[in-house]
């Protein structure tokens, strides 16, 4: 690998997402094409592992063969007021599955309030219509108790919720909301930041498993996940450019059954792209295809020689750590 086939990007956000108002990543150029390392600065070298091998599989050996030609998505919605949320569903290119963020911390470390929930999922479910499908994801910010208390008083304001994702850090506490409530419940940083993913069917904690194709490994190894843990998949993203998704709609395209709109409709959260054509939303599906960066794309998203300097530094790391394992 030399530096000639490693690009770092920085891609402002349209709207502030996971306390960050700009992406960074990397992406590699191989032999099959290309792929994205874009683990958040916050994850450790450990962790970061597994995207890097999410790269190489994407550059390196490319992607097994689709069962479908395209892939239905949602609309994501970050933590935005009514009158926003409602713009972003109508402006979605027909998608009519929303995936709603709650629970959303504000600078001071509190969580948003109850109201500003219920507001949003108000306006949400008026701008999709009365047919339109709407899903909560609170990353895990509630204990169980608050969990119940919010997921009813959301589920009424949405006209009814398809399930809400990660209520709770833990699967004992996964578990006992699903014991408590009528909506469904799926699992996210349960399977992808666990050490035992298998221990969320163990404990009958969820009806849905959320999988991300870089924080597991790669697109093959979230297919043998899936086989194994044996309930509904979910593809979503990690807000990547359009390289990062389309490894996303390969896993989406080759899964035998595909019941849930996916979460892989956030290169609209960008402001820009490495690609003329983002891998986008099209009557509520993007299609399965190649994506090829351009070369004045990729200057045009060159960050600082710093953040270059510092996206390097971590690529050498993680990949020298690959090689040790």
């Amino acid at each position: 690998m030399s530096d000639a086939d490693l690009h770092v990007y920085s891609l402002p956000l349209r709207v502030r997402f996971r306390s960050i108002d700009v992406r960074e990543g990397v992406l590699v150029r191989g032999d099959a094409g290309w792929g994205e390392f874009s683990p958040f600065r916050e994850y450790d070298d450990a962790e970061a592992a597994a995207w890097w091998a999410a790269a190489r599989e994407a550059a390196d050996q490319g992607w097994p063969d689709p069962v479908r030609g395209s892939v239905p998505v949602n609309v994501t919605v970050p933590a935005v007021d009514g009158s926003r949320a409602a713009q972003i569903v109508r402006s979605s290119d027909g998608c009519t599955t929303a995936k709603v963020k709650v629970a959303q911390r504000g600078a001071d470390g509190t969580v948003e309030e109850l109201g500003a929930e219920i507001e949003r999922l108000e306006a949400v479910r008026d701008a999709l219509g009365p047919h339109g499908r709407v899903r909560i994801d609170a990353n895990g910010a509630w204990d169980p108790d608050e969990a119940v208390r919010r997921i009813v008083r959301l589920d009424r304001a949405a006209g009814g919720l398809e399930y809400v994702e990660q209520p709770c850090p833990d699967v004992a506490g996964l578990a006992a909301v699903r014991r408590r409530v009528d909506v469904p419940v799926a699992a996210d940083e349960s399977i992808r930041r666990a050490d035992d993913p298998f221990a969320v069917v163990a404990a009958d904690a969820a009806d849905v498993i959320v999988l991300k194709v870089q924080p597991l490994g790669g697109v093959r190894r979230c297919l043998d996940l899936a086989e194994r843990l044996g309930l509904p998949v979910v593809v979503s993203s990690a807000v990547e450019s359009s390289v990062g998704i389309a490894a996303g709609v390969a896993l989406a395209a080759a899964l035998p059954e595909l019941p849930y709109a996916c979460g892989l409709a956030t290169t609209q959260l960008l402001t820009r792209d490495v690609v003329d054509r983002p891998l986008a939303p099209v009557d509520g599906e993007i299609a399965v295809r190649p994506v090829e960066p351009r070369t004045d794309r990729l200057a045009a998203a060159a960050p600082d020689p710093a953040t270059v300097a510092w996206w390097d530094e971590r690529v050498r790391r993680v990949a020298a750590r690959a090689v040790a394992l």
